[in-house]
């Protein structure tokens, strides 16, 4: 206990510990996922059609914003679509103000956005932010699924002003409830992240899916196309509008990573016009780095258990463990799990 915040991951026998806003497929699948886990959920969505078959699921259903409070969760996490999160926040501030042993986090895929409206909305101090890189191209309850979070990495974001105790909480949340790792970073590190590994290439997956509609033969493209378009143009099944409002809330990331794709897309083409050895040669080998990579992320998961990661102990200072959190993320390390309050245990996965 730390801060009247506890720390043990909140398990109290007979009451839920974490609640959850939203049951789409995110929310859906983290509840689903917390409670084959033996975690107590308790949520709350804006339309109750989800609800009685997660309540055979083992999820405990509030009809209001308040009785998910009145539950009395530790951790409240918020899963609800981004253009709906500061009419929730509006909503939560007073049912908030006499329970401050209650963190709150949330699952959106931009953490600069976030965080301003949950300062705007007077709940900034007991805020850890948090992105699961896990999801897929369906939506809604119907498609969610424990397994959606299987292996999946989450990123905190934090601030200077950031509680210790919060950050804790979620990250005990994160290892021991979800079963996942996690790495520390500030928003903007986050953000831009994510637009150069997430949101930028939903824009070009669709400009390729809308390249073939546009072609005169694209029957016969289609007909022709294989696994790597495919891999390609999965995430272009996603619902458009939702994939436009995910990359809209990044616009400005996004847009500086469109023009420099479009600018080295360019450089290939005259490249290609002008045969120009050299250039193509430097073109398609700068990445083998990540190539290389790869190639040890695959030879690690053939050799199974006979090669387990390398694990190391990090310290976390009291002051600056900001810093020391997002250093090691930037060495490639990944936090496996919480050893003590000011000890985490650590794996290297970087390309470094």
């Amino acid at each position: 206990m730390a801060n009247g915040i506890p720390l043990d991951g909140g398990r109290h026998a007979g009451t839920p510990t974490v609640g959850i806003v939203g049951l789409g497929l995110i929310g859906g699948s983290l509840a689903r996922r917390l409670v084959a886990r033996g975690i107590g959920v308790v949520a709350w969505n804006h339309r109750p059609h989800p609800y009685a078959e997660a309540e055979r699921d083992g999820i405990r259903c509030a009809a209001t914003l308040g009785e998910l409070v009145d539950a009395g969760p530790d951790l409240i996490v918020l899963c609800n679509p981004l253009k709906a999160m500061p009419g929730v926040l509006v909503g939560l501030r007073p049912l908030l103000a006499s329970r401050p042993r209650i963190t709150l986090t949330d699952v959106g895929s931009v953490k600069g956005m976030v965080r301003q409206q949950v300062e705007a909305a007077g709940l900034g101090d007991r805020y850890v932010g948090a992105h699961p890189m896990a999801g897929n191209e369906h939506s809604g309850w119907q498609a969610a699924d424990p397994a959606l979070y299987d292996g999946a990495l989450w990123a905190l974001t934090v601030t200077p002003g950031t509680d210790y105790a919060r950050f804790l909480a979620v990250a005990r949340f994160v290892t021991e409830g979800v079963g996942n790792r996690i790495i520390a970073l500030d928003d903007t590190t986050h953000d831009q992240a994510a637009a150069l590994i997430s949101h930028m290439p939903h824009v070009v997956a669709t400009a390729l899916v809308n390249t073939l509609v546009a072609d005169p033969d694209r029957n016969i493209a289609a007909a022709l196309a294989a696994g790597s378009w495919r891999d390609m143009t999965r995430v272009a099944l996603t619902d458009p509008e939702r994939t436009r409002a995910m990359v809209e809330e990044d616009s400005r990331n996004v847009a500086a990573l469109l023009r420099a794709m479009a600018a080295r897309l360019t450089g290939v083409a005259d490249a290609l016009d002008a045969y120009d050895d050299r250039a193509l040669t430097a073109f398609f080998a700068l990445g083998q780095p990540f190539r290389e990579y790869k190639a040890r992320e695959r030879a690690a998961a053939l050799a199974g258990a006979e090669r387990q990661p390398e694990e190391r102990t990090l310290a976390i200072p009291a002051e600056g463990w900001q810093e020391t959190l997002l250093a090691s993320a930037r060495h490639g390390e990944r936090l496996v799990c919480l050893a003590g309050d000011h000890t985490a245990v650590v794996t290297a996965a970087g390309m470094d």
